[in-house]
């Protein structure tokens, strides 16, 4: 049996990279949905109506199969009574993680799910509790100059350069990457999908 289409509404690389190292091949679509335009102060309802924001914007392309699966996705950090998405300057990269030195995190990513065949919906926030380690101002300089935080919410990720000055998470290290592969499943139960319906074929 053939697996059905699968879209993932992301240009994340990390997404991307998760997804297919857990058996999916799927097509990436950015929503080019705007981020900045929501004036929403809990972290979870802001990621997870993004979530379903970019989902939506790409499952209503004329180019997307009338079969298809689409997965959204939308993290960012909450610290401190802020949320932290990507740092828009480098100066504000560096104020971020120098409070978070020592200190922990919630790194949150919303996730939605479209089922186009049937019309059926379901999505949600994961959360993960990042604990971050003493790093001095030479690490963080330097970490700095390769331009990485620039990229990721929180100025920070677990499979990059910054994964030295993380000294643990509790939850699900997918999610702090971009996206909860446990969760995705839980959410394809919902539809009645599994994770083998989406799975690439075996050769």
């Amino acid at each position: 049996m053939a697996a059905r289409t699968f879209i993932l509404a992301s240009g994340s690389p990390a997404r991307l990279r998760l997804l297919r190292e857990a058996g999916f091949d799927p097509l990436p679509v950015v929503s080019g949905v705007p981020e900045d335009d929501l004036d929403l102060t809990d972290p979870k309802e802001l990621t997870g109506t993004l979530a379903r924001r970019k989902a939506a914007a790409v499952a209503g392309l004329d180019s997307t199969p009338s079969d298809a699966v689409v997965l959204g996705c939308d993290s960012l950090l909450s610290f401190d009574g802020h949320i932290l998405g990507k740092p828009a300057t480098v100066e504000q990269a560096r104020h971020w993680l120098v409070a978070m030195r020592g200190r922990s995190g919630v790194l949150c990513t919303g996730h939605y799910v479209i089922d186009l065949a049937t019309g059926r919906t379901a999505g949600g926030t994961a959360t993960t509790i990042v604990h971050f380690s003493m790093t001095s101002d030479r690490e963080l300089d330097a970490y700095l100059a390769t331009g990485e935080a620039m990229n990721v919410a929180g100025a920070f990720t677990l499979d990059g350069r910054s994964a030295p000055f993380i000294d643990s998470i509790s939850g699900d290290p997918g999610n702090v990457i971009g996206l909860s592969l446990p969760y995705f499943r839980s959410l394809l139960g919902q539809l009645d999908l599994t994770v083998m319906d989406l799975w690439k074929p075996v050769p």
